[in-house]
């Protein structure tokens, strides 16, 4: 947005030395009314969409009776979820669960307070940057 704004404002590069002023369009009455009518345009067809057919976009599924006591097989846990699926599973009463959820993310937090070593990172050390790097390709690999 900035390149355009100042290629409108002192024009581009010109090797033959003539003068092109004339050829400038200004850039905010012209090119700022078109883009916000394209704007207006789009959400007013967005709008539209969803004041006058809601259920067009919907999908099937949503339609279905809801069973409380089982998840549906559409619905898929995402895998950074998994800790937490796990952890509420394992503890039958559902305070329990959440509790122990909680207190498995906020021991997170000691961590950085255990830390009393007086060694340097492991930046500076070589065996750590590749077990770095090593760790960085499984996370690509496996996503």
């Amino acid at each position: 947005l900035i390149h355009l704004i100042f290629l409108h404002e002192t024009g581009s590069n010109n090797p033959t030395g003539i003068t092109t002023d004339s050829d400038k369009i200004t850039f905010h009455p012209y090119f700022s009314y078109k883009d916000l009518l394209g704007f207006i345009i789009i959400i007013m067809l967005l709008v539209s969409l969803s004041l006058f057919t809601p259920n067009l976009l919907g999908d099937p599924e949503n339609f279905t009776p809801a069973n409380p006591l089982v998840t549906p097989p559409h619905i898929k846990p995402e895998w950074y979820f998994l800790f937490a699926y796990a952890i509420l599973r394992s503890i039958p009463n559902k305070l329990g669960g959440v509790i122990a959820l909680l207190a498995s993310i906020l021991v997170l937090f000691l961590v950085p307070l255990l830390h009393t070593s007086k060694q340097r990172s492991l930046t500076f050390r070589p065996l750590g940057q590749i077990l770095f790097w090593f760790l960085v390709g499984d996370v690509i690999i496996l996503t």
